[in-house]
């Protein structure tokens, strides 16, 4: 049975944002837990911590902005929107002209660019220390996701993330070795953008080390818990990103019923494996000092460089 209505189908897209990623989040940090020998709180837990915040009475600094206000719902909001635009169960959705790999990348950095702002308002030592220090790992990293987003629209002959699936998913099996190189550069950023070990570690609040809490320890209540569920729709768009550009396999190229239920499974099965894998190597690596960042992330760029520079060599 073929269903008219994209719309439904875009909207189930936000809907699963909203709802997966604490969950998702949830079954990374049980895994940590079963690989250290601990029983771990449940993958339900962040469900819990956000109805518990959201229960709370907010409380503001005297000299807070309006721009100090209105950032956790910015960021919740262009949080949603990536994970919206995203092809995660079909290409053909009314907003797939709109899922284009700059205008992500331009997402995420807005997005950044707000919540700095927002944690140098209010004027504390530690919202300064942390707004410089997730400026400083952005300004490396944006590079690295370019180039690893150019070597596949070189691929794709497209930057359009629908156009990209559809070539390598729908398309003849070929195997790139550019992607290999995109592929460990893109796990290099995406560990780095999201606060995970070995770059920062997102269970802790040590003053010298940490980088995204250190924005967030002025807000509460409400707008820590929308600022806590935008820190897990951005973890979760970033692994649907990767799934898009290297396993895109099982995304559908219809808006049928049954080839929907069929992309749904296959994202449950990408996430739980992920999910294991990003806490596999939490558990095995440590966190890095902050003046290691940038080697961290060089490594990063020369691999997405080394991967344009294959295609053009290789398979061009």
């Amino acid at each position: 049975m073929t269903i008219p209505y994209g719309f439904i189908f875009q909207f189930i897209q936000l809907i699963m944002a909203l709802v997966l990623s604490p969950m998702f989040l949830g079954w990374i940090n049980q895994c940590r837990c079963w690989l250290q020998n601990r029983k771990g709180p449940g993958v339900f837990q962040p469900y819990r911590q956000l109805v518990k915040l959201f229960y709370k009475d907010a409380v503001l600094a005297e000299n807070a902005s309006p721009l100090f206000r209105m950032t956790p719902y910015f960021l919740f909001a262009c949080m949603c929107l990536a994970g919206t635009i995203v092809p995660v169960l079909a290409t053909n959705l009314p907003f797939a002209s709109v899922a284009d790999v700059i205008v992500l990348v331009g997402i995420f950095a807005l997005a950044r660019v707000f919540l700095a702002l927002a944690a140098m308002d209010i004027g504390t030592a530690f919202g300064n220390l942390g707004a410089r220090r997730e400026m400083m790992i952005g300004f490396l990293a944006e590079p690295a996701l370019l180039m690893v987003l150019f070597t596949l629209a070189f691929i794709s002959h497209s930057t359009n993330l629908t156009t990209i699936v559809d070539t390598l998913s729908h398309t003849r099996f070929i195997i790139y070795p550019s992607m290999a190189f995109a592929m460990a550069a893109y796990l290099m950023v995406l560990l780095a953008e999201n606060s995970r070990i070995p770059v920062d570690n997102p269970s802790t609040h040590l003053e010298l080390t940490m980088i995204h809490e250190a924005m967030m320890l002025e807000y509460s209540a409400r707008h820590l818990a929308l600022l806590e569920w935008a820190s897990s729709i951005k973890l979760y768009d970033y692994f649907v990103i990767g799934f898009a550009l290297f396993v895109p396999w099982g995304i559908a190229s219809g808006s049928h019923l049954s080839s929907m239920l069929l992309a749904f499974l296959a994202l449950f099965i990408k996430l739980a494996v992920a999910g294991f894998g990003l806490a596999l190597i939490e558990a095995l690596s440590a966190k890095m000092r902050i003046f290691r960042v940038p080697e961290f992330l060089g490594t990063a760029f020369m691999l997405a460089v080394l991967g344009t520079l294959t295609h053009f060599l290789l398979e061009a």
